[in-house]
């Protein structure tokens, strides 16, 4: 706390000592022995918290002083010691804040409960600036804390999606594949139900991360024109287990390492790396799987053209109960196949025309 000293004023030495004595137990006591040099004590001292003046009368100049004190030092505190027959005159000037407190010159622990009692006033609002002081700081840290972790964030998702789009790059033949699948996932999940704003965004960055194990796949087996053999299938097929170990080590949420690890797996157990069926699938990566489809099967390919909506619901449909979920199937079906074109749509024309970007890809590559 701070260092506080308590002036005294009392013209009569021997009550002055018995007051010294008593109020030494709160502060340091400095005696006084005129009004006018106690006045000029509480101007000069910047430590002077209290002052105790038996003024006897509280006449009017006596009145005068302690309020033009009052307002030179409005954090003084200014307690009288006067007579019973000038409390009337004592209480309006505590009613008006020229005085803190007014007690009988004979009544010694009367001044001291008035002295102490100050003294934990200022204690309280010593605290209470402190406190006020303490939250204003930690709002303008948590507001700069907030602002890197929007920046950390806006980091993230850019590094994310730049990180998605080389691995598209690298595999010519799913170019903008991971942009477009998250956007199909997230309004799948919505028809399904979702509306957690945190869930929903921990699907769309696992379906932008779905195909990140591809990066440990050589290029030779990723762009190779014609059939895979068995041999190169199998490196293929190793890219969800790959992926999750990849990125298992960010401590990413479970949503998204499932779907990481799970998109490959089919509703009726033979699907890869570990044949789960039903309800064993998490329901993200069960989600996913109508997505991925979607657009796998309405994308460009350069060994044939894309199909369109309709073809993708027919073939969907028909994998309903093997593939995929019944749940997902109906919602899928549920949405116009205009919603899916428009979203498609609103995710491609962010990416170079196909044709044009293969033609300089495999400028680059010779």
């Amino acid at each position: 706390m701070t260092t506080r000293k308590i002036i005294l004023f009392e013209s009569r030495a021997a009550r002055a000592r018995s007051l010294e004595r008593v109020l030494e137990s709160l502060a340091d006591v400095v005696a006084v022995p005129s009004l006018s040099g106690a006045a000029r004590q509480v101007l000069d001292d910047p430590e002077a918290a209290i002052l105790v003046a038996v003024v006897g009368p509280l006449d009017e100049p006596a009145a005068r002083l302690l309020s033009g004190l009052k307002k030179a030092r409005p954090d003084l505190s200014i307690i009288a010691g006067t007579r019973p027959s000038d409390f009337l005159t004592a209480v309006e000037m505590i009613s008006a804040g020229g005085l803190d407190g007014a007690f009988s010159p004979d009544d010694v622990p009367g001044a001291f409960t008035a002295v102490r009692s100050e003294i934990q006033k200022k204690d309280l609002e010593e605290r209470r600036l402190s406190a006020s002081r303490t939250l204003r700081r930690l709002k303008v840290e948590r507001a700069r804390s907030d602002e890197q972790r929007r920046e950390l964030e806006e980091i993230y998702e850019t590094t994310l999606e730049n990180l998605m789009t080389a691995m598209d790059i690298r595999d010519i033949e799913t170019f903008g594949h991971s942009q477009t699948v998250a956007k199909y996932a997230e309004a799948l999940a919505r028809r399904l139900g979702d509306r957690d704003d945190g869930k929903l965004e921990n699907l769309r960055k696992g379906a932008l991360l779905h195909d990140i194990g591809k990066i440990a796949i050589p290029d030779a087996i990723l762009n190779k024109p014609g059939p895979l053999s068995p041999e190169e299938w199998d490196k293929v097929r190793l890219h969800p287990t790959l992926g999750y170990g990849l990125i298992r080590e960010i401590k990413l949420v479970p949503e998204i390492g499932n779907i990481i690890l799970y998109h490959h797996e089919r509703y009726d157990g033979t699907g890869y790396p570990h044949g789960l069926a039903g309800g064993e699938i998490p329901r993200e990566a069960r989600i996913f799987a109508v997505a991925d489809a979607l657009d796998a099967i309405t994308a460009h390919r350069p060994y044939r053209k894309p199909r369109d909506m309709a073809a993708a619901r027919k073939e969907i449909l028909r994998n309903s109960g093997t593939h995929f979920d019944p749940r997902a199937v109906d919602a899928f079906c549920s949405i116009d196949l205009g919603e899916w074109e428009k979203i498609r749509f609103e995710t491609t024309k962010q990416i170079p025309f196909t044709e044009d970007f293969f033609r300089l890809f495999r400028k680059i590559k010779k």
